[in-house]
This record gives C-alpha cells, structure tokens and sequence, in this order.
C-alpha cells in the first residue's frame, strides 16, 4: 500500500468513528480552520519545523537531564528473580539451633501474632524444620550455603548476602508487584521502567529494559506472571520492559508479513510517523510520540534481534561453563546466557523471572530439581561476566519476594509437606557492580524467623539498586495524581551504605 492509499484509508476508517459530539464539535471550528487553511501559504506550512521527539522528558534514548545525579558505581542491571519464594531457611540461613530443635514447635512468642496465609493459619502446630540437605561453610569468611547450590557456594567470595530482607507482603501478586514496583497496588511503573525514563538508553537498537521467562521444574506450573511487573505504568509506554520469547519468533509482530519488504516497511513508518507528528503536535500526548519510538525500536529490532539470540559464535567451553540447559531455548540456563549477551550490547536493565520456588507440598522432591534448574547458570553468570572484565559494572541481583517459613506446611516429615510464605525475614545476593565481594550483611533470631539485626526492607533494596546506579532515589519522580511518583514509594526508605564496595 502505498501513502496516498494510506491516508485515504485512514481518513476512511476516522468518518466510520466520527460521533454525533465529535461532529458538532468539529463543524463549531470548521469554518474558521478552512479560513485560517486559505491564509496559510504553502511555504508558511513547509516552514512548520516538526515536533521533536525530545520534548516530552525521559522520553528518548538520552534519559532525563541532570542524571545520573552522582558518579555511577553500576552501568547495568542483570536481576534474577526467583518467583515464588526460595527457601531462605534451606538455602542461605540455616542455623546449628534449627538442627537441635528439628521437630520441636515454633514458641508463639516468636510468631508474636503475625499475620499468617489461610495455607497455615489453621494448623494446630508449627513445628520446626531445619535445612533438610544441610549446607557448608563456602569462601573466606566461611558463610553458610545450602548443598543444594554447590555452584553458587562455589562463588561465595563474589557475592553480598543479604539475611535480613523483609516485606509486609504475604502473599504472592501483592509481593512480586511490591518488590517489582514499590507498590503493592497494580498501575505503577517498574523498576526497568522507571531506569529506562531516567537514564535512558545505551544501544539505540536495543530497548533499555527487557525481559525473559522460564518456568522450572519445582513446582509446575508456578505462579501465574503478568506483563504489568514489567510495564511503565504511568511512564510513557517506550520505557516498558520489551520480553524476548524462546523460540524463532523471539519478539511477537517483529517480522515483516510476507509480501512486505524491508524498504515497503521503511515507507509506511516513514508515513506512519509524518502522520503522528502532527497529532503530536495538535494534542501534545506523549503517548502519540511513543508509538512512533514503538516503530522505529522495531524496524531496528528486525536485524539486532535475530543476532543477539544466534548462539552460533558461543564457544564450547560457554556451554560447558552454563551447562548443557543453555542450548536449549527458554531455559533459565539459556536465559543467563542470553543475559550476558545483551549485556555485551548495552541493554541496562535486564530481568529474568523464574518460577517455580512455592513449596507448600512436597518440598523434599520439589526443592532439589528447582535448585538444579537454576545453580550452575546463576553462577555460571557470575562467573562470566568476570572473565569478560563486565562484573565490576554489572549488578548481579538474585532472590525473589519473599521466603519460606521454618515450620512445616503439613505433618512434619510427611512426603507432602512443605513451608508456607514468610516475608518478615528473607534472604538475597548480590554480586558485582559496586557491592562488597565475599560480604554478609543482616542476621536472624534462631529460628530465621524475625531480623535480630540491620533490617533491609524491599523498599531500602530498591534505593540501593538506584543508588549504584548514580541516582538519588528521592530524586527520580514523576507527577501522576497529583503525587511525585518514585520507586521507593512514599515511606522511607535508605541506600544500604554497608554494601557498598
């Protein structure tokens, strides 16, 4: 088709919508606009210089003015998160008084009355459960890992952990959409997002956040995920996270429709752009000028894409490094692998969802094969991005929204037990870009039920995730309702300066 059509088809499909308001409301000005048409010479309108595309802030590639605020210590974020939650308990926070107390029932002076789901509220006991596959004492400082992550023990000199998370989310929407987005409530923009409208974009052929899934082989299917914990909110929609797909068709509606070729393709954007241009320029929406950065991000997406996700100039040893799960697409290996390489091509916020992690049954067969999935490329990462002389400005982060309970989901020992959600204690790691390597940070009570010590809430997190990356979290805002919207929400929150590298 070509623009002439275009048009006359556009003009066609805008009289069928015309309603009765919109037509009285358009012939009230019709009169004086066809005057104001004729006084108009041709070389006036030709002179009408083109709206750019920079007049809506945080809009294009180049971010906001004036940031970062400060010197970065992190160019980029890599954020592997483990939906569901992982067992803090079975993983990273086990204690020797867990194993003498096995069995033995949670004290109600430990609970202290905190809200629990409907899953446990109803149990007549609560006994104690301690990290059924034990652990060890992993690099210099001798910090305790779980045998079910032997490779991530192996990289405990990379990376800070942090044993003293904490969230008032206890359920699994509400505690992804608040870790994600600092809120619990849906329509606020995410953490990718909100970086992608402050710092903009590093490769112009690559959006400044994407995405990628995996599903794992705990429990299946996890829990459900939805496109808004990567979406822009209330930011213009070209900061939200773009998802790459397994498969031949990574990204949906990328590929020219047969007959169409690359110059057909070139012509109607070209057109398609004059076109919102001028509604641009008329209603002054942003949204009118996202659409034509949607096109454009495509049209270069068309060659960019199908090179980042051609594993073909990977090495063996890249396999052998990430495992074998790496060739197969949509794996969480993969995904690591995939990470790295857009990394390489300066994609700032990248971000992988892996589910999986809610053990409420049959912890003792779910748990193993879920740490499988994700050990060695979690790891493997790590260890990648090191030798590729990229993790001093890469930020590694890994956990999910929250943890487990110690006591038993169910009989103790029953083949179908498990561990309930607990957001009053969690734990994550990070590794790279700006934080301490080889570095513990927080503590529990006894029972990795309640923080004994340095409580780092979801909101502190996210502070500190900004702060490395040179912003001031009270400092990047965005009107909406009349409110300065910001990451960190409107409680307070702190950048956790005993990290820092």
């Amino acid at each position: 088709m070509n623009p002439h059509d275009l048009l006359s088809t556009l003009d066609r499909e805008q009289r069928k919508a015309v309603t009765r308001r919109s037509l009285f409301g358009a012939a009230a000005g019709g009169i004086g606009g066809m005057a104001l048409g004729q006084l108009l010479s041709s070389e006036a309108r030709a002179a009408t210089p083109t709206p750019r595309l920079d007049v809506f802030p945080g809009r294009t590639g180049e971010g906001l003015p004036g940031l970062p605020h400060f010197a970065p210590k992190a160019r980029r974020v890599i954020y592997l998160f483990q939906s569901g939650g992982p067992s803090h308990v079975d993983l990273f926070d086990n204690k020797e008084f867990l194993d003498k107390h096995h069995g033995s029932n949670l004290p109600d002076s430990v609970r202290g009355g905190q809200r629990l789901t409907g899953m446990t509220a109803r149990q007549s006991s609560f006994p104690v459960v301690k990290a059924l596959w034990g652990g060890k004492r992993c690099g210099e400082r001798g910090t305790w890992i779980g045998n079910l992550l032997p490779h991530i023990q192996g990289i405990a000199d990379d990376m800070t952990i942090v044993r003293s998370m904490w969230t008032e989310a206890i359920n699994h929407d509400p505690g992804v959409t608040y870790i994600n987005t600092g809120s619990q409530q849906m329509g606020h923009a995410s953490m990718g997002a909100w970086l992608s409208y402050g710092l903009g974009r590093e490769n112009e052929n690559f959006p400044a956040y994407m995405v990628l899934l995996s599903q794992g082989t705990g429990k299946n299917p996890g829990q459900p995920l939805f496109s808004r914990l990567w979406g822009s909110g209330y930011l213009p929609s070209s900061h939200q996270g773009v998802m790459l797909r397994p498969g031949a068709n990574p990204v949906l509606y990328l590929q020219n429709p047969p007959g169409v070729s690359r110059d057909a393709r070139r012509r109607l954007l070209d057109t398609l752009g004059d076109l919102n241009r001028r509604q641009a320029e008329a209603a002054g929406d942003p949204e009118t000028l996202a659409r034509i950065e949607a096109y454009e991000m495509a049209y270069r997406m068309q060659t960019s894409v199908p090179e980042l996700t051609d594993l073909s100039d990977e090495s063996e040893s890249t396999f052998e490094l990430y495992g074998e799960e790496a060739r197969r697409p949509g794996t969480f290996a993969a995904n690591c692998l995939q990470a790295r390489r857009m990394a390489q091509r300066g994609v700032r916020f990248i971000q992988l969802f892996h589910r999986g992690w809610d053990q409420h049954i049959s912890i003792r067969d779910q748990l193993p094969r879920q740490c499988h999935d994700v050990d060695q490329a979690s790891a493997a990462l790590v260890k990648d991005l090191k030798r590729h002389g990229m993790l001093d400005d890469t930020l590694v982060i890994w956990g999910g929204e929250f943890g487990r309970t110690v006591y038993s989901q169910g009989q103790l020992g029953a083949p179908t037990s498990g561990r309930d959600h607990h957001g009053r204690c969690f734990t994550m790691w990070m590794a790279g870009g700006g934080v301490k390597a080889g570095f513990d940070y927080g503590e529990t009570d006894d029972y990795a039920y309640n923080i004994a010590q340095d409580p780092v809430h979801i909101r502190d997190l996210n502070a500190t995730i900004l702060h490395l990356l040179g912003i001031d979290h009270e400092r990047l805002t965005f009107k909406f309702r009349g409110l300065n919207q910001r990451l960190t929400g409107v409680e307070p929150a702190k950048v956790v300066k005993e990290i820092l590298a």
